[in-house]
């Protein structure tokens, strides 16, 4: 593993962070957040043109033949400029699904479309009780001549109001199976859910939908393996995400404390904010170590679901310090919401909990060392 990024890395996030400073001041964040589609199909557009969908899929499918490891580097600046929208949902979720189990015909259909921006996707997995393990799917999927009919409700999609299609994960006679469903098909709809990050997550009812067996992901009844490697690859994508926000903490944090002055010096100058600065840095930088270690074993192939677990884990509640001694070296204004700070606050926090929070990941690594 090369603890250092190459040249073309240096290039890619370079060129993401100038971007994304120059398209997402947080005016536009905010409105993008208070919009219908928590997104703008302008900005989409813009990032599609840049080869973002397509980074690391084959290049025979609109993509760029780059790596998880190089994604895990665009998504870092993504969260340090608190990025709304499906990105996450439809290339690391969906996009990835269906290069690893889809059948040629699918990957062909599909997947140039997400290259291009042209289709939104997402991930329909999690139930009323919001975990990540089979027991809490209750959705069924019954075989009806060419079709299956799916019924049941799924909550916290991601990005359904917008989506063109939905990878469904839905109990059958013997398993689970992964289904690519039209999000418009007749009997499905939504509602919008009130978040903290102020993100798109949506409650999903399926009445009787009505989806070809040609629209199968990979085989039926043996769709779990699957999911755990989708929720494995999320965990790690999420993990690069989070350090991207907590970075961008800590540079504020850092800058504010230079600045402020407090009994006629810098409160920076002050041996108790120098020692919580350094604390947050610690975290920042564990975080990342982390996180790259596991999106490197993802790129290469390697078992990995020890290190992802533990990125993970670390990442979770690093998040919990590094946001609480920004809050608290900012102080009043720091909990304003007309302060950027907020933005982080509510991502991180969200994030936490997403693909699993540290109690769920260190019963992973338990398990995985044997205990």
């Amino acid at each position: 593993m090369q603890l250092a990024l190459s040249e073309e890395q240096e290039m890619l996030r370079t060129m993401a962070r100038d971007f994304l400073s120059d398209k997402l001041p947080k005016a536009t964040v905010k409105e993008m957040e208070e919009s219908e589609a928590g997104y703008s199909p302008e900005l989409w557009k813009e990032m599609a043109g840049l080869g973002w969908m397509g980074l690391a899929f084959p290049e025979k499918y609109g993509g760029s033949g780059m790596s998880f490891l190089d994604l895990a580097i665009l998504i870092e600046e993504m969260g340090g400029a608190c990025l709304p929208g499906p990105y996450f949902s439809s290339v690391v979720l969906s996009g990835f699904t269906i290069l690893d189990i889809g059948s040629e015909e699918q990957k062909a259909a599909y997947l140039p479309k997400i290259a291009s921006g042209e289709k939104i996707f997402t991930l329909a997995l999690t139930e009323a009780g919001a975990s990540y393990d089979a027991s809490g799917i209750e959705t069924k999927a019954s075989a009806e001549g060419d079709n299956y009919v799916i019924s049941g409700t799924k909550l916290f999609v991601p990005d359904a109001n917008v989506a063109d299609y939905m990878l469904v994960v839905a109990k059958t006679d013997k398993g689970f199976t992964i289904f690519i469903v039209d999000a418009r098909s007749a009997g499905i709809s939504y509602t919008v859910l009130k978040t903290i990050a102020e993100d798109k997550l949506c409650e999903v009812v399926f009445d009787k939908v009505k989806v070809p067996k040609t629209n199968i992901l990979g085989e039926p009844d043996k769709g779990w393996p699957e999911v755990e490697k989708i929720i494995q690859r999320g965990a790690a994508a999420k993990c690069s995400e989070m350090v991207g926000c907590i970075q961008k903490a800590l540079d504020m944090t850092v800058e504010y404390a230079k600045d402020r002055k407090q009994y006629g010096r810098p409160i920076g100058s002050f041996q108790v904010i120098q020692h919580y600065c350094a604390d947050m840095a610690t975290d920042v930088d564990g975080t990342r170590l982390s996180a790259y270690k596991a999106a490197w074993m993802l790129s290469e192939g390697l078992p990995c679901t020890q290190e992802v677990a533990i990125a993970k884990a670390w990442a979770g509640e690093a998040c919990q310090r590094v946001m609480a001694l920004a809050h608290q070296i900012h102080g009043a204004i720091g909990v304003t919401i007309d302060h950027d700070l907020q933005y982080y606050t509510r991502r991180a926090k969200a994030a936490e909990v997403s693909f699993g929070d540290a109690t769920f990941y260190r019963e992973v690594v338990a398990r995985e060392m044997g205990l």
